[in-house]
């Protein structure tokens, strides 16, 4: 069973198999139609979607779901809107609505969580984490099921200010967008203290720290403010015995030894953070979920699909708590037949 492997995976107990996740592969809707014969498309309804997904991701035996609750909703209307291109089919997530919460980087800089959001419930967050929980698990019972927080840290900031603010402001002032990432930190705290009295075993953390190149503020700053705030956010989770599963879209080998010291647990990781140090340094004692390229997939030959899922279990399989997935997701323009023979190269590949 997928839950039995990607439990042993998560605790480091390393299966027979190496486990996997993907992301968005159960939303590229002609692969799942080839891969389980049921067709759904982008403008099906809600629960035909879910039940279409749920029957791909036991077909490729997902060991472990990659997922969060708590995301920009928690902010309502009071962010920046910076519209989003298209990326799933049928183009049903563009959005062309673009806004400022603050005029200039000025005011931003006196932004006030607690004065423009306010407290937070804490029962009723507990409950709401609990909910997607159980709902998660409702939805995927072979595999190992989590809630989570995509806003952490820099991620709520990106949401809250969009990039240009956030970077004219850290530009303008470091210590006082230090400050405010204080402030920002003490506000969300509110939501690990609920996640640490959640039901989930296991919490996923996300916060883009870096863009694709790299850090885009000084990372001595990220080593005065996010860091710290992170032990502190943290600290709850591993008190109450969580296991941490931490993610950042981009190169995060900057930072890699620095997260860990935050006490997570494992590291989710696009292809161009370093695994082969990661699995080096933390390959016994952290779980690794990645890496594979994506452009493998879509504009490579089966040859380099096939080289690019050998790289990555060559650099795992030594690791007990790696899980194989495409690290920076399986698009709906993949053409099917690579994502086929991906599939199909990762389970030849799979057994130790």
């Amino acid at each position: 069973m997928s839950y039995t492997d990607g439990n042993m995976a998560i605790h480091l107990d390393m299966p027979a198999r190496v486990p996997r996740t993907e992301y968005s592969a159960d939303m590229h809707w002609d692969l799942i139609y080839k891969v389980t014969g049921i067709r759904v498309d982008a403008f099906s309804g809600a629960d035909e979607k879910a039940k279409a997904a749920s029957a791909f991701i036991k077909a490729w035996n997902y060991d472990f779901i990659w997922s969060v609750l708590t995301h920009r909703q928690i902010f309502g209307e009071r962010r920046t809107r910076m519209g989003h291109a298209v990326y799933q089919d049928g183009a049903v997530d563009y959005d062309d609505q673009v806004s400022l919460l603050f005029e200039s980087p000025e005011d931003a800089l006196g932004f006030d969580p607690w004065e423009l959001y306010g407290p937070r419930d804490q029962s009723s967050l507990v409950a709401e984490y609990n909910d997607n929980y159980r709902a998660k698990c409702e939805q995927n019972p072979d595999a190992v099921n989590m809630t989570g927080i995509y806003v952490t840290c820099m991620s709520g900031l990106i949401e809250i200010f969009g990039w240009e603010t956030l970077l004219e402001a850290a530009g303008i002032d470091p210590k006082g967008f230090g400050a405010l990432t204080d402030r920002y930190a003490d506000w969300i705290m509110q939501y690990f203290q609920a996640l640490s009295q959640c039901e989930s075993p296991v919490v996923m953390v996300h916060d883009d720290i870096v863009w694709t190149s790299g850090a885009f503020i000084h990372p001595d700053w990220y080593r005065a403010y996010v860091f710290p705030n992170y032990k502190k956010l943290f600290a709850p989770l591993i008190e109450s015995g969580k296991r941490i599963i931490y993610t950042s879209d981009g190169d995060y080998s900057t930072f890699i030894d620095d997260v860990a010291g935050c006490g997570v647990h494992g590291f989710v990781l696009e292809p161009c953070t370093d695994m082969a140090y990661m699995a080096e340094k933390y390959g016994k004692t952290h779980v690794i979920v990645g890496n594979a390229d994506t452009r493998a997939l879509k504009l490579g030959t089966r040859e380099d699909i096939y080289a690019e899922v050998k790289r990555c279990m060559d650099i795992g399989k030594r690791c007990p708590g790696f899980f194989m997935a495409v690290g920076n997701h399986i698009p709906p323009d993949t053409p099917v037949e690579n994502a086929l023979y991906y599939n199909d190269t990762y389970e030849k590949m799979s057994r130790r």
